[in-house]
C-alpha cells in the first residue's frame, strides 16, 4: 500500500485546473505534514495556503516550470494547478529547519495522492515577487512552493541509461522519469 502511494506520488505538472480543493483538505494534508519528525522538535515551518484563482494566477506568473523540459514554459491554462501551498521556513523560531521541509512536504503530497489528487514541488521561483503577491513578512523564508491539483499527465519511472537523468516527454505527452538501479545505490550490506 505504501509503496503504491509512492508510485503514484510523481511530480504532476499539468492539472484539471476545474477540479477545485477544498481548504479542508488542504488544512488536512498540512496536518500529515505537521506530524512528521522536526530536527531537535523545533517545528519552525510554517504555510500559506494559494486557492483563490486571482492569486493563483499571480504565484504562477512567479514559477518557473520543469527545468529539463527547455520547449515548454508550463502548463497552459485550464491545466494550471488548483491550488499552493507555500511552505515557508519562521526564521524567528529557528534558521535551520534541518531536513524537515523535505519530510513535511512527502508527508503533504502522499495525502494528497492517497485522495486523488497530486503535486510538484517548485524551488524555482521569483522570491521578491513572490513574496509581494502573498505580502509575506521579512520573517518567514520562503523554502518552497507546491503546486497541487488533479493530474492530468500520465508520469513513468524508466530505468536510467547512460547516466541520464533528466525527464522527458515522449510524442503522447507521457512524462518519463529514469531512475538508477536499486543495485547501483547500495555500496554494501555488512
Amino acid at each position: 500500500m505504501l509503496k503504491e502511494l509512492i508510485l503514484r506520488n510523481r511530480s504532476y505538472r499539468r492539472f484539471y485546473e476545474e477540479e477545485k480543493i477544498s481548504l479542508e483538505n488542504i488544512r488536512h494534508w498540512i496536518d500529515l505534514a505537521r506530524m512528521g519528525a522536526s530536527g531537535r522538535n523545533g517545528q519552525t515551518l510554517k504555510y500559506q495556503i494559494v486557492l483563490s484563482e486571482k492569486k493563483r494566477k499571480e504565484v504562477f506568473e512567479t514559477l518557473a516550470w520543469a527545468g529539463y523540459l527547455s520547449d515548454w514554459a508550463g502548463p497552459v491554462e485550464g491545466e494550471r494547478p488548483a491550488a499552493y501551498v507555500i511552505m515557508l521556513n519562521d526564521e524567528e523560531l529557528g534558521k535551520n529547519y534541518f531536513s524537515d521541509d523535505g519530510i513535511a512536504v512527502q508527508n503533504l503530497l502522499l495525502g494528497a495522492v492517497e485522495m486523488g489528487f497530486g503535486g510538484c514541488i517548485i524551488r524555482a521561483f521569483k522570491e521578491k515577487e513572490l513574496r509581494e503577491v502573498l505580502q509575506i513578512p521579512s520573517n518567514y523564508k520562503i523554502i518552497q512552493v507546491v503546486a497541487l491539483g488533479k493530474p492530468k499527465e500520465v508520469i513513468v519511472i524508466d530505468e536510467m541509461k547512460n547516466e541520464d537523468i533528466k525527464y522527458w516527454r515522449d510524442e503522447n505527452q507521457v512524462h518519463h522519469v529514469p531512475k538508477r538501479k536499486l543495485e547501483d545505490l547500495i555500496i554494501g550490506d555488512l
